[in-house]
Formats: structure tokens, sequence, C-alpha cells
């Protein structure tokens, strides 16, 4: 028990206690929780010890920001039973990478058309070997809008031709009509077909896809969530993790919102898809060869609809597992239903159950149980190579990409910012008056209240 307080130090001025002032990776958090509630400002470990020294005169180690990470997984585990979370780590404790997988999103790609859209800009390694071994029967198709992109600066004195032509091309069903497109192509742009055929037509084409793509060509998904962690991405792994939770938080509950209120059998955008085509029938004639099989009348072309096999000769029904305009056409002269023959993934039923799973929010920390082992395990930082000069936070643009040039608010022009222009700017015509003087033409008056005043003047 202390009972009196000495103010006067007695201790050397070059003594250094073993024990300081120290602050556990909890204290730190609380102190500096408020500072990460924007995911666009960068608050990294160097700050956070910048900041409990200005503040509290406490000095912490690097390792302290990285501290609690692994507490937190097992919460998020915990709270979401199911998920698969995977933290490798190198000799010595370093974080190398993190995996985590909602128990929710496990759920719901069971009900999820079997394509995956991989963007490699922030990947490392082999992604092809992995997909390999995880999917050993998966196609690797490469996205239509990256490839143009490469044939237009392959290509530069034909891109308006080239991007006409190749789209058609990529996107056509029909084989008859992907040898006419592309006849056409390798006319309009020589060298073009050695190009593609290098590559691979099952690669780029719908046509030749050995299995259904359905109307996914691009990786638009992947390009979409990397503009939304843009910002989000400079964050310390622990708080990207958990703006990651929020956002798919967030996600779930509309989309689960959304799917409740459907009252259609399929899903809107799939019911306004068939009404659309439901309107190009009127036309056609259907002459039926047996119970399963028709002829299909369309314009100046004949198509052969097998309803037992789910085929028609356009391949639209059979690629993408939906009713094309000459099913459309067999259906309205016979008994058979449109909706039993869409594929179960554009029901409303596998909508809603794709959401179904609630990804529930960690607790605070002061209510976590966590076990020993857990608890005494010290994650290191990574080993990180500093490189010279300043660190690029964009990523490095595909061939072809056009990136949005500044406009300057002063000139108009492109290609500078306001506060770097150094172009002239003309003055104002009033201005420019002030300034002439007398060398400019008085304005005579017009409206009877003018000429009145001019002549009190």
């Amino acid at each position: 028990m202390v009972t009196k307080y000495e103010k006067k130090h007695t201790c050397p001025t070059d003594f250094k206690p073993v024990r300081r002032r120290q602050a556990t990776s909890w204290v730190v958090g609380e102190c500096v929780k408020r500072k990460l509630i924007n995911p666009g400002r960068v608050y990294r470990p160097r700050d956070v010890m910048d900041d409990m020294k200005r503040k509290f005169g406490v000095d912490i180690s690097y390792s302290v920001a990285w501290r609690g990470r692994e507490c937190y997984l097992h919460m998020l585990m915990a709270t979401n039973l199911g998920s698969v979370v995977n933290l490798e780590v190198s000799d010595g404790n370093k974080f190398q990478y993190l995996f985590i997988a909602f128990a929710a999103s496990i759920h719901g790609f069971s009900y999820c058309r079997p394509v995956i859209s991989i963007d490699a800009t922030h990947l490392k390694g082999n992604i092809n070997n992995a997909v390999q071994e995880v999917f050993p029967q998966a196609f690797h198709g490469i996205c239509m809008y990256h490839l143009l992109n490469n044939l237009k600066t392959k290509f530069r004195n034909k891109t308006k031709e080239l991007e006409q032509h190749y789209i058609q091309t990529a996107k056509t069903y029909n084989l008859q009509d992907f040898h006419v497109l592309f006849y056409t192509l390798c006319s309009e742009v020589p060298g073009v077909k050695e190009y593609l055929e290098a590559v691979g037509l099952d690669r780029w084409t719908r046509s030749h896809a050995p299995s259904r793509r359905y109307n996914i060509m691009t990786t638009n998904i992947s390009e979409s969530l990397n503009a939304v962690l843009v910002k989000v991405r400079e964050l310390p792994i622990t708080a990207f993790v958990n703006e990651i939770w929020l956002l798919c938080q967030k996600w779930f509950h509309e989309r689960r919102t959304k799917a409740a209120g459907c009252t259609t059998m399929m899903s809107k955008v799939v019911e306004t898809k068939l009404e659309e085509r439901k309107d190009c029938v009127q036309a056609m004639g259907v002459i039926c060869a047996d119970q399963y099989t028709f002829d299909v009348v369309d314009g100046d072309r004949n198509y052969c609809v097998d309803m037992a096999l789910w085929t028609c000769t356009c391949r639209k029904f059979q690629l993408d597992q939906l009713p094309c305009d000459h099913v459309l056409a067999v259906v309205r002269k016979t008994p058979y239903q449109a909706y039993d023959l869409c594929s179960l993934y554009y029901t409303r039923e596998f909508w809603h159950e794709t959401y179904r799973g609630v990804i529930s929010p960690i607790p605070h920390i002061s209510s976590w149980t966590i076990p020993q082992q857990i608890s005494e395990f010290e994650l290191q930082p990574p080993d990180v190579r500093t490189v010279a000069g300043r660190r690029r936070k964009r990523r490095l643009p595909s061939i072809g990409e056009e990136l949005p040039t500044p406009k300057c608010s002063r000139c108009m022009e492109r290609g500078h910012n306001r506060a770097t222009c150094q172009n002239p700017i003309a003055l104002h015509p009033a201005d420019k008056a002030e300034c002439l003087g007398s060398n400019l033409p008085t304005r005579q008056p017009t409206h009877p209240s003018d000429q009145q005043s001019m002549q009190q003047l």
C-alpha cells in the first residue's frame, strides 16, 4: 500500500527501468478505432505508433499493430459457423496470406451458374494450375473485352472495323454464323486470323466454347469488385477484412430482401427478357414433325427445335438454358410451358437460396472468448522489401485500356487540373470593356425607361 508520495526523483538520469508503460493491442485498438471509420483513410501501423507516442507517451512495437488478428479470425468462425478461414504464416509466424469463405457464400455458391470470374491483377503465381487442382474439369476462357484491347493495340490502323466485327463474332451462338462473321473480320483486318487462332477460338468465342459461358463473356464482375475495394485495399489487414465483411453483410441483405419481394416464377431480369422475345414470335411459322421435334420458319431461315433434348439449331436454347425465340414460337402453338424450359438457376427459388445465408456481425472485443493457445499466438508482420520511390497505388492498366484523364475547370482542357494549369485565359467581356474604356462604342438605350434616364442625365 502506498502511504506517501515523494515527488522528488532520486534515480540517476542514466537509469532505465525494465518495466515501461505499455499498451496492449486491445487498448491501442480502442484508442485508434475512431480513425478507421472512413475506409478511404490510410492509417498504417507506423501512424498508430506515432499517435500513441504523441498522445499518451507510450512506446509500442510494430508487432502490436498486427497482434490480435488471429483472435479476430477465431471470432469470425465462431460467429459464422461453417465459414472457412485459412491463415498461412512463414517461419517465425510471419504473415503470408489469408483466405476467407463465409458460410453464407459457400451455401449460395451451389445456386449460382457454374462460371467463375477471376481477375489476375492482384494475384500471384500460376492461376491456371490452382484452378485445375480445385476444378479439374473447368474450362479456361478469356475476357472478350481484354482481348479486344490487345487487338486494338496490335492492329491500330483497323480499329473501327475490328471492334464492330470482333464483338459480333465473339458473341454469336451459331457455328455457321461464326464462319461468315469470322471470314468478314479476317478480310477487313489482315493478320488477325493468325493471331486469334493462336489464342484459341474456343477461349474467346461463345460458339466454340466446350462448356456453357451463358451470357458471361467478360470479367466485369471482378472489375466492379476491384473498383469498390480501391480505397479499402490500403487499410491494415484486419480493417480490410472488416470492410469486406460489412460489404458482404450489406449486399446479402439487399439482395435477399429484393429476392423475397419477387412475385414471379423467374427473376425480374429473365421475365423481362422472355417478354421481349415473345413479341418477336408472332410472324414465325411452326411445323410439327412429331411430338418433340418442330420446324420453325423465321423469315428466310428454318430452325429445328427438339423439346426432348432442349436444343435449337440457333444454339441459344442449349447454351443459355433459356428459351430462345424459336422455342417460344413452339410454346405458343403447343401445350408446353415456357417456365418449364428455363434452367433452375433463373428461378425465384434459386435467387432466394443464393442469398438466404446471413453474415452475422462480430460482437465487441470486450465480450470475446478466446482459447488460450490462440491468445498466446503472436502473428508477426510479413517481410516487405522496400523499393525506392513513391509506392504505386493504382494498378498497371491493361493493353489498350483507356484511363480517364483529368479535366481542368479553368481552361476546360484535359490532361491537367486547375492547380497546374498554365494556359492563358481570355478576359471576360465586362473586364475587357473596362480595360478598353472609350475605345468601345457606347450602348444606345432601347427601352423607354433607359431613354428617360438618359434625358435626366
